[in-house]
């Protein structure tokens, strides 16, 4: 088992993971959106692409059990991750002068991109889940999303920043460098991370399919699978519309709104650092923070769709969705670890639901973006994707109300700073 020196350390890698796969769903898509004045369907279908991609979380976690280490799964996902995204860079610059020759390289980054993220993502969640003492569970998994936003925010506002004034010549100087800090960053959080920790324990079942079958058969981890695909849905509705909302609606260049972006990742790291604060005076629990989180993400969707201020909105919305993570990964990291030997297939099949979640999120916004920017103009248009999503969490809110009791639900240990 890992102090809370070796845990964040290894959290470190998910901050890597973050700043990786925030490029294609913020950057990537304003450009493609805005820039190249492509139909903003088709950074949602790629983006769908690479999550329906990552339907293959549960045979890289099953793989990982079976094979008794996380690191190798959790190295190579990230290189390949990262020759990815620099593809999808190059792509666009093609696409200056062969929008045909742009999508083929896009579908190939794309499909690396959701095969790098599944293996490394799930090999990830599943070493913290068996690295990390059970009292320390929910704190790991708080740290480890305020690493997964943290990376989000520094890769966001640090690429604005670069790109300013924007380029395709600067575009691909910057992203590759990105690139090198992050599988940097990935081989010094784990380096002999399991060494220390011992080899995981072995699955009962060999192979992939009795293994889910006996993840399938458990009522909590079901039920448990399905609220993540709902919840998940309301989460990443909005993800591919932000920075083309900013552009359309208030003007802001690729820069601006990229920052935007950032600033909504640091809402959500100050709401998962104030779930950390409450949860030292015993206040919360898994269930309060999920339930908040959807409600108060809500809000900040209506507050956007009804053109209230762009930034407190935004704001807003990052601090409901902060809430809304530390009761939802906090309890997927106990079901998780709740049975020796199935971690990794487990944390697939709950990544595997996100995955189709998140997928279906892009297709159903963009697409009813597309579609309702044909008949009102571009403010009522974003509104209805904003109102869509609003009803989906308050319905998530609902759902975690019945499904999160207190008893399986428990509140997140309190933040300590990794050195005590």
């Amino acid at each position: 088992m890992l102090g809370w020196g070796g845990i964040a350390r290894l959290c470190l890698a998910n901050a890597a993971i973050g700043a990786l796969a925030a490029l294609p769903v913020n950057l990537f898509n304003r450009l493609m959106t805005v820039e190249l004045a492509l139909p903003a369907l088709l950074p949602g279908l790629l983006v769908a692409l690479h999550y329906g991609v990552q339907l293959t979380r549960p045979v890289w976690g099953h793989r990982s059990d079976a094979k008794g280490g996380r690191t190798p799964f959790i190295l190579g996902g990230m290189v390949v991750v990262g020759l990815g995204v620099i593809a999808v860079a190059w792509g666009i610059a093609v696409a200056e002068s062969s929008t045909s020759v742009a999508l083929a390289i896009w579908v190939a980054a794309y499909i690396a991109i959701g095969l790098g993220i599944g293996a490394a993502g799930t090999s990830f969640l599943a070493l913290l889940a068996t690295a990390s003492p059970d009292a320390r569970k929910g704190a790991a998994a708080t740290l480890a999303w305020l690493m997964l936003i943290a990376g989000a925010i520094a890769a966001s506002v640090g690429a604005g920043i670069a790109l300013d004034p924007y380029s395709t010549s600067r575009l691909l100087v910057v992203v590759p460098s990105v690139v090198l800090v992050a599988l940097l960053i990935t081989g010094l959080a784990v380096w002999r991370v399991e060494r220390r920790c011992g080899p995981a324990p072995l699955p009962e079942e060999a192979a992939l399919r009795p293994a889910l079958a006996a993840t399938w058969a458990d009522p909590a981890a079901r039920a448990f699978t399905g609220f993540v695909f709902l919840s998940i849905l309301a989460f990443y509705l909005s993800e591919l519309v932000l920075e083309p909302f900013a552009g359309h609606v208030h003007g802001l260049t690729p820069d601006a709104s990229t920052r935007l972006s950032g600033g909504k990742d640091g809402a959500a790291l100050m709401g998962m650092i104030a779930a950390g604060a409450l949860s030292t005076f015993g206040i919360g629990s898994l269930r309060g923070w999920a339930v908040a989180g959807c409600v108060i993400s809500a809000m900040g969707l209506i507050a956007l769709g009804a053109g209230l201020p762009l930034m407190p909105a935004t704001v807003t919305l990052g601090l409901g969705n902060g809430l809304f993570v530390v009761g939802a990964i906090g309890s997927m990291m106990r079901l998780a670890a709740a049975r020796a030997g199935a971690t990794g297939t487990r944390m697939g099949v709950f990544g595997a639901a996100q995955a189709v979640a998140a997928g279906l999120a892009g297709l159903i916004a963009t697409g009813t973006l597309d579609l309702a920017r044909l008949a009102m103009p571009d403010a009522s248009a974003y509104a209805l994707v904003f109102g869509i999503e609003a009803i989906l969490f308050l319905w998530a809110a609902i759902v975690a109300l019945r499904l999160l009791s207190p008893a399986t639900a428990p509140a997140p240990a309190p933040l300590v700073h990794p050195g005590e």
